[in-house]
C-alpha cells in the first residue's frame, strides 16, 4: 500500500462518523456501561518504542474507570514508560449483522497496594483484604480511566443511529 492508501483506510471511520446519525449521549453512555458491567474480560494493549503487547485480562467496571488486578507480566514493560493503553471487549462474532464491541482508549495509574482506593476496588469485587496482604509481592491494581470509547453494535441500526458510535470523556456530548 501506498501512504496515501494507508491514510485513505486509517480515515475511514472519521469520515463516516461525521456524517453518520448520532446517538443521545445520556442513551449512548447507558449502553456502553450496560455492555462494559456485562462483560469481564478484555484485551489490554499497551507498547512502548518497538515493544508491544496485548494481554487478556479479567476486569470490572467501578466509578467510570476499568479496573484490573494482575501479579505482573510484561505489559508492565510498557506501563513503566507509557500510561496510555487501549483494551478491546466485544462479544463472539457470529455473523456481520450482528457484531458487538468496543475499544476504551485511556491512560491507566497504578494504586498503591493497600491505599484506600486499592481497597475499595478489593472490596467492590470481594476479595479479602487478608488474602491480599499473604500475597508477596503484593497483586498490582490497574485503573484504566477512559479518554474515548468506540462502540460498535449492529443493533443501532434499529435505534435509527450508525452502528458505530463513539464517546468522547470532558465532552458536553458524544462524537
Amino acid at each position: 500500500m501506498t501512504h496515501e492508501e494507508y491514510q485513505q483506510a486509517a480515515d475511514y471511520w472519521m469520515i463516516k462518523d461525521a456524517a453518520g446519525k448520532k446517538m443521545e449521549e445520556a442513551q449512548l453512555r447507558e449502553k456502553a456501561e450496560a455492555f462494559i458491567a456485562g462483560h469481564n474480560t478484555c484485551a489490554l494493549a499497551t507498547g512502548y518504542d518497538h515493544f508491544v503487547r496485548c494481554t487478556p485480562v479479567e476486569y470490572f467496571w467501578m466509578d467510570n474507570a476499568v479496573w484490573m488486578f494482575s501479579e505482573g507480566g510484561r505489559k508492565f514493560l510498557s506501563l513503566e514508560h507509557n500510561q496510555n493503553v487501549c483494551l478491546a471487549i466485544y462479544d463472539s462474532y457470529t455473523g456481520f449483522g450482528q457484531i458487538s464491541g468496543m475499544q476504551i482508549s485511556g491512560k491507566v495509574t497504578l494504586p498503591e497496594p493497600f491505599s484506600e482506593e486499592y481497597l475499595q476496588a478489593a472490596a467492590f469485587r470481594k476479595i479479602p483484604e487478608a488474602a491480599l496482604r499473604k500475597l508477596n509481592p503484593p497483586m498490582h491494581l490497574l485503573k484504566v480511566v477512559p479518554e474515548e470509547i468506540d462502540f460498535l453494535c449492529s443493533d443501532f441500526k434499529n435505534e435509527g443511529c450508525e452502528s458505530r458510535q463513539s464517546w468522547k470523556f470532558g465532552n458536553t456530548r458524544a462524537e
